[in-house]
C-alpha cells in the first residue's frame, strides 16, 4: 500500500509554495524549456477544491508567467523574424515540416491562433515569434495571449478541481509503484523518441533521392525545359519573390487542387 503521508507531502509542499511554484514552472515552460506544467496546474486545481489554494491568485501568477515569456518571445521574433522560428524548430524532432506548419497555422488564424496555441505542443513554441514577425501591435497580441493563457491554465484548473478524488488516487498508485511507473514512463518515452527519429531518417533518406540543386533547376528551365513549378512555400511577408513560372499552392490545399497539376511533364516541389 502506499504511504498516505507521503502524498500528504507532495501536496503539502505545492500548497505551500504554490503560487511561486505555478509562476516559476509556467514562465519555464512558456520559455521553451521541456518542463510541462500540465501536472502542477491540475494539483493546483484539487487544492483550490479543497480550499488550499486561491483561485484568483492561481490564475494571475499564470497569466503572469505566461505573458512575461511570450513577451520576450514576441520581441524577439519582431527584430529577428524566421531566423528566431528556425531556431525553436531546430529542437523539434520535425524541423522540416515544423517551420511550414506553424507559419500556415498562423497565417490562416492570425492572433486568433493564441487562443488555443497552448494546448498544441509544437504552435505554443512559435506562436509568440510568429505574432512579433507578423508586425502586429503588441497591445492585440497581448490581449490574445492573456485570453489564450487563461482558456489554457483555467482549463487544467477546472479539470483537476473537479476531479480532485480521482488525482488523488493517481498519486497514490503512482507512489506505490514507485520506480517501477518512472522505468515505464521513461521507457515509453525513450521509444517515442526513437520513432520519431527513425521516422525522420526515413524522410529525409527519400528526399535525398528525389531532390533537385536549385543550379540544376536553374539549368533545366535555361535549356527551355517544360517543368510544372509548384511553390509551397506559406508566403510570409519576408518570404522571397516566386521562381519564374512557379504556382503557389498551399500544402494543406495540394490534395484538393491536384486536378491543375499536369501529368505530362515533371514536376518540382519547392519549399522551405
Amino acid at each position: 500500500m502506499s504511504d498516505p503521508h507521503e502524498i500528504a507531502r507532495i501536496l503539502g509542499f505545492v500548497e505551500r509554495h504554490g503560487y511561486v511554484l505555478l509562476f516559476v514552472w509556467v514562465l519555464a515552460e512558456q520559455s521553451a524549456i521541456p518542463v510541462p506544467s500540465a501536472p502542477l496546474l491540475l494539483a493546483a486545481g484539487a487544492l483550490i477544491h479543497t480550499g488550499g489554494l486561491a483561485i484568483l491568485p492561481a490564475l494571475l501568477s499564470c497569466l503572469a508567467a505566461a505573458l512575461a515569456a511570450d513577451t520576450i518571445w514576441f520581441e524577439l521574433g519582431r527584430r529577428r523574424g524566421r531566423q528566431v522560428l528556425r531556431l525553436v524548430c531546430r529542437l523539434s524532432l520535425e524541423p522540416d515540416s515544423c517551420v511550414r506548419q506553424t507559419e500556415n497555422a498562423f497565417h490562416k488564424y492570425g492572433m486568433r491562433s493564441l487562443l488555443v496555441s497552448k494546448f498544441i505542443p509544437g504552435l505554443n513554441a512559435v506562436a509568440a515569434p510568429l505574432a512579433g514577425n507578423s508586425r502586429g501591435s503588441y497591445l492585440r497580441f497581448a490581449v490574445y495571449d492573456i485570453a489564450g493563457a487563461s482558456i489554457w491554465a483555467g482549463a487544467y484548473l477546472a479539470v483537476g478541481y473537479l476531479f480532485s478524488g480521482q488525482l488523488e488516487k493517481a498519486v497514490a498508485y503512482a507512489s506505490q509503484m514507485g520506480a517501477n511507473l518512472l522505468a515505464v514512463v521513461l521507457s515509453l518515452f525513450a521509444l517515442w523518441i526513437l520513432w520519431k527519429f527513425l521516422q525522420r531518417r526515413r524522410f529525409l533518406r527519400q528526399l535525398e533521392i528525389a531532390r533537385i540543386a536549385p543550379e540544376d533547376l536553374q539549368r533545366r528551365l535555361a535549356a527551355g525545359e517544360d517543368l510544372f513549378i509548384i511553390d509551397l512555400r506559406s508566403g510570409g511577408a519576408d518570404e522571397p519573390a516566386l521562381i519564374p513560372g512557379a504556382v503557389r499552392v498551399s500544402p494543406e490545399n495540394l490534395a484538393t487542387e491536384g486536378q491543375m497539376i499536369p501529368r505530362d511533364r515533371d514536376i518540382i516541389l519547392f519549399c522551405s
